[in-house]
């Protein structure tokens, strides 16, 4: 069965740090591009981050740029969202998505597998 489960939500303050994973099973992550998307209350979800097979480039979107690193170990089959410098805007449940063919790509349509989503509240 295929599974992607993420963790490590929670609350924390602005400019604080926060690392979100995303463990895989039944299918190796690195196979295949890799995204993190938001969806904060009354918004429709964003991808901030994607990681792409093979090469691990990624892309991001200018909200996140330089505050967020995406990172992957490929021997615990598992993807990280290192957030620094967290902002109120970042309050969100966050998603990871695998399972994508296409390269460098956040549609969300593109991604073949969701997790459950993890919260993280940015406030002081």
């Amino acid at each position: 069965q295929i599974r992607l489960a993420e963790s490590g939500g929670g609350l924390v303050q602005p400019g604080g740090s926060l690392r979100l994973s995303c463990a895989g099973s039944g299918f190796t992550l690195d196979r295949y591009g890799l995204g993190w998307f938001r969806q904060a209350p009354g918004k429709e979800r964003e991808g901030i981050v994607c990681i792409n097979s093979g090469d691990s480039s990624t892309y991001y979107v200018d909200s996140v740029k330089g505050r967020f690193t995406v990172s992957r170990d490929n021997a615990k089959n598992t993807v990280f969202l290192q957030m620094n410098s967290r902002k109120p805007e970042d309050t969100a449940v966050y998603y990871c998505a695998g399972g994508c063919a296409v390269r460098g790509t956040l549609v969300p349509a593109e991604y073949d597998y969701w997790g459950q989503g993890t919260q993280v509240t940015v406030s002081s």
